[in-house]
């Protein structure tokens, strides 16, 4: 079964989208960041989902973090609820 451990911030368009990942880029702190920004439940977490199997987050996420670059600044992505910015830290296969 495929697995990753996965963090991202949600928000409502693209330009902030592309505006946070800019500070990102430039250092800025990503839990800090999703705490402020995100308006995922995952906000309170620092932007942290934990352990995700394949096929539980929407369709355009998952194929990205089970598909893209680990340990790299994935993003914006679109999907129905809006922009995201995704980080995978690591995927495992069990």
């Amino acid at each position: 079964m495929k697995t990753a451990i996965v963090r991202h911030i949600l928000v409502k368009d693209k330009d902030t989208a592309e505006q946070l990942k800019k500070k990102l880029q430039a250092g800025a702190d990503f839990a800090k960041i999703a705490k402020q920004y995100s308006t995922c439940n995952s906000a309170k977490r620092g932007g942290e989902l934990g352990e995700v199997k394949k096929g539980q987050l929407v369709p355009v996420i998952d194929k990205l973090v089970f598909t893209a670059a680990e340990r790299v600044l994935h993003g914006p992505v679109k999907s129905q609820f809006g922009f995201h910015l995704v980080e995978i830290k690591f995927r495992m296969d069990f």
